[in-house]
């Protein structure tokens, strides 16, 4: 499957729209992920932990979003745009939505 966040694919021609597909992922940070960030950033620096929780979030709202593209008979994704935001009481959950548009190439 062929992903991209462009609305088209130099030399190879959209056959067909099929549809607009989304996918969302809400992952929670815990306690301990909070103590430890909280440490990073009176010392400063990169938080490793955070950056994993939205790795992990982001791979999995793309994941979803493809295989919902091939049950629809889609060989590609364009267009995909990312959003994330945080939710839940202090900001604890992070939400990854991912959109595009499934296509046949």
């Amino acid at each position: 499957m062929l992903l991209t966040t462009t609305n088209t694919i130099e030399g190879k021609p959209i056959q067909k729209y099929i549809g607009i597909i989304s996918s969302e992922t809400i992952i929670g940070a815990n306690i301990f992920k909070d103590l430890f960030a909280g440490i990073r950033d009176i010392v400063g620096g990169r938080s490793g932990t955070y950056e994993r929780v939205i790795e992990q979030a982001k791979e999995s709202a793309m994941a979803e979003l493809q295989q919902k593209a091939q049950a629809l008979g889609a060989n590609a994704i364009v267009g995909i745009d990312l959003d994330f935001e945080t939710v839940g009481s202090h900001g604890s959950m992070l939400m990854v939505v991912a959109t595009g548009t499934a296509v046949n190439i």
